[in-house]
């Protein structure tokens, strides 16, 4: 997840159009695009094979440093320039089904022969640019500063967004994992044919929503299916636990409540098309939002247009009935949380930290609180790395993420 506060996006946003930290990183994209031998597949039979990679930047390190200088970021890290890539692979949809989807492939323009993997798990976005291949938004800030301390980066757009194809099953967890590591494997074959092949050791990290799909994704890892080989998880700011930390601070105001507002309408009709919630969003939604609110979830809108559109609180959003859904969640909507819960579920055989702020009213530090408790319940020492009381979601990522690049590099 990613805050929608109005003063927070005017602060940050600069004119991007992006829910979270605004930055136009990819304002000088190569207009070339360089297909893959298999650009003309048009349904192909593995996960995670590659169907075409387009050039659409590239920064040497002076570029790079006043980019994420400008935005407040500690770029002492930052050692090369880079190149990014959007690429369009082979996944599946949440039902299994065969489907296509983008995202973004950052190469170290320099640094060692044969570069570790970054995965890099984005924040909530709705608009479809908005995505890292898109960019239009912060989400490739991160991408590139762990590039420019000399690592691959695959930073995947989701289902949906970018260049994909269909609605985005925003917080659908499974698919969200899917996704991941089959761009995971396109960014390996891409690598090798960009002549800049990397190893299979990665490093997971995200933020927000992206922090959740990072502890997921690094389960799935663990599993040792996919020929690669998870080395560390530093997710950042993630909502691990809906049931007990994210829903309930919605409910008791933790959660700032245009953030709130703007959470739950993005949650309840993605989550519809996939867990039943309603058959008419008139039983979920007042009026006029009843009749608005599943359009404004298209991948059309703007992130602040969205916000604009949607009410202050949640109880001017919600029918009574399910404002008191919301505060205690029963039937379906609590058959959804439990099947997007349990990210830190796990036992981990790798390093864990989870980086958080302590004045987050997006998602609250509790969600980390709770992931570190899951995981000392099997043995597992996960420090919260809490980045104080001052920290709200913005300013936990702009600490956050240095200090995720310096802890890879030291263990590496």
């Amino acid at each position: 997840m990613t805050t929608t506060s109005h003063q927070n996006k005017r602060r940050l946003r600069r004119g991007a159009a992006a829910v979270a930290l605004a930055a136009v990183l990819g304002a000088a994209a190569a207009p070339a695009a360089l297909a893959s031998p298999t650009a003309a597949v048009r349904a192909p039979a593995a996960r995670g094979a590659l169907i075409s990679v387009t050039p659409v930047d590239t920064l040497d390190r002076a570029g790079v440093t006043a980019e994420l200088g400008a935005l407040g970021v500690d770029t002492a890290g930052v050692r090369y320039g880079v190149r990014a890539y959007r690429i369009t692979y082979a996944t599946v949809d949440p039902k299994g089904g065969p489907t296509t989807a983008t995202g973004l492939l950052v190469l170290p323009r320099g640094g060692p022969a044969r570069p570790d993997l970054v995965s890099d798990t984005h924040g909530t976005v709705a608009h479809r640019d908005s995505a890292p291949s898109g960019g239009k938004g912060y989400n490739r800030l991160t991408p590139y500063l762990h590039a420019s301390a000399g690592r691959a980066v695959a930073a995947p757009d989701y289902l949906g967004l970018g260049g994909g194809t269909g609605p985005h099953p925003y917080m659908d967890t499974r698919s969200a994992v899917t996704a991941t590591v089959d761009m995971l494997k396109a960014s390996r074959t891409a690598a090798d044919r960009l002549g800049r092949p990397v190893t299979r050791d990665v490093y997971a990290t995200g933020f927000s929503q992206g922090g959740q799909v990072a502890m997921a994704v690094g389960r799935e890892l663990s599993a040792g299916r996919d020929g690669l080989r998870l080395r560390a998880l530093a997710p950042m700011a993630g909502p691990y636990d809906l049931s007990g930390s994210e829903i309930p601070g919605i409910a008791d105001g933790r959660v700032a409540p245009r953030t709130a507002v703007f959470y739950l309408s993005y949650f309840l009709t993605a989550q519809n098309r996939l867990h039943p919630l309603y058959k008419d969003p008139a039983e979920v939604f007042r009026p006029p939002y009843a009749r608005m609110v599943e359009g404004l979830f298209d991948g059309t809108h703007p992130e602040e247009e969205i916000v604009a559109a949607l009410p202050a609180t949640p109880e001017e959003l919600l029918t009574p009935a399910w404002s008191e859904n919301v505060r205690a969640p029963r039937g379906a909507l609590r058959t959804a949380l439990r099947a997007n819960d349990g990210a830190c579920d796990w036992k981990p055989d790798v390093p864990v930290r989870l980086y958080a702020g302590g004045a987050d009213t997006d998602v609250p530090i509790a969600n980390s609180r709770a992931c570190a408790a899951d995981l000392a319940r099997r043995g597992v020492r996960a420090k919260v790395v809490d980045q104080g009381p001052d920290a709200d979601h913005f300013t936990t990522a702009l600490r956050s993420a240095p200090q995720v690049v310096r802890w890879f590099d030291a263990l590496s």
